[in-house]
């Protein structure tokens, strides 16, 4: 069964009334906040604020709150939320979704080949490394800002400089706002499987429920039922991956999708039950992998903008580091 897009959905349909959006308002904010407060001394200060912490916590959302603003805004990003991957880790019993394609052309072609596209598959993955490799430069430019700010050698375009960091600080809030909510969609189950809203239509010999249970579990049940210390309790300790980053969210998003069988079967045993806390358990390990996530990918977004250059024509933030190279003509591209 192919995956019916709305015009708002996330990628799913509220049992009751409308669409459902990823972990609801209330869990992308939990994660958005838990991340944010995780974060090490290594970062930069402004990171590590609380009014950061709240800011991360809204913007998180806004992948979601952007739904509606018209048919080809919404054609183009709705399946940006998820990827459907069945039992055997074939895209909708199409072609397997590992190992991943280096591009969205390349993932696009895959699937032509097997008459289907990524806005019937989803393409969750892209989005991940879409907005941190995004956020890497948007840390490189600040590093070079900051660094010019302060060297004296440079004081002429000061205050050009702090202007820019300052806007550069703003669109880094956003940027992790908008990767945190995609990290946080893969760390719900029914983001990464066929079976994203009730089993479907697929064989069923375990004899899970058919009933719309997206919505009921990601928005009502961790709205009442799960704080922000039940996430930040259960947040692993930091991991850099030594990887390539393109490694480190298959293994992310294959973890999240290994949960979906457990998921059901929490269910099948009255998990979901109003009564019962295995529910609200799952969902807060759940929501903690995802802040966890986030937090880790931040910092690895940190030390990987070291080695990045910025600006035309381009300058290394090395060079700029070290006081080598006066940054100003290339950022502010007198060309």
């Amino acid at each position: 069964m192919k995956r019916l897009l709305l015009a708002a959905a996330a990628c799913a349909a509220v049992a009751t009334s409308g669409p459902a959006h990823a972990w609801g308002g209330a869990g992308h904010r939990m994660q958005g906040q838990a991340a944010m407060r995780g974060l090490p001394d290594e970062v930069p200060a402004f990171l590590r604020t609380r009014q950061a912490a709240l800011d991360v916590g809204e913007l998180v959302r806004e992948p979601d709150r952007s739904k509606g603003a018209g048919k080809l805004h919404d054609h183009d990003r709705d399946s940006a939320h998820f990827i459907d991957i069945d039992n055997e880790g074939r895209l909708l019993g199409g072609p397997p979704w590992l190992p991943l394609s280096a591009t969205r052309a390349d993932y696009e072609t895959k699937l032509r080949l097997a008459g289907l596209d990524q806005w019937k598959a989803g393409y969750l993955p892209y989005s991940i490394l879409d907005r941190y490799q995004q956020l890497v430069v948007d840390l490189a430019y600040w590093r070079v800002l900051d660094a010019a700010e302060r060297n004296p050698k440079w004081e002429a375009d000061r205050k050009w400089f702090r202007q820019d960091r300052l806007r550069r600080e703003a669109l880094i809030l956003k940027g992790i706002g908008e990767l945190g909510h995609f990290v946080g969609d893969g760390s719900q189950p029914l983001h990464l499987s066929v079976h994203y809203n009730g089993w479907g239509d697929y064989p069923n010999p375990a004899g899970y429920s058919t009933a719309r249970l997206h919505g009921p579990f990601e928005g009502d049940l961790v709205r009442d039922r799960v704080r922000p210390a039940d996430v930040e309790t259960r947040m692993a300790p930091f991991r850099s991956c030594a990887c390539p980053i393109e490694q480190r969210v298959v293994d992310y998003l294959t973890v999240g999708w290994k949960q979906v069988i457990p998921f059901y079967e929490l269910e099948k045993a009255g998990g979901l039950r109003a009564d019962d806390p295995r529910g609200p358990e799952f969902a807060a390990v759940r929501l903690a992998a995802g802040a966890s996530e986030l937090r880790d990918l931040i910092v690895e977004a940190w030390r990987d903008s070291v080695k990045s250059k910025v600006g035309w024509k381009p300058v290394t933030v090395e060079d700029v580091l070290a006081g080598k190279v006066d940054p100003y003509p290339s950022l502010y591209a007198v060309d």
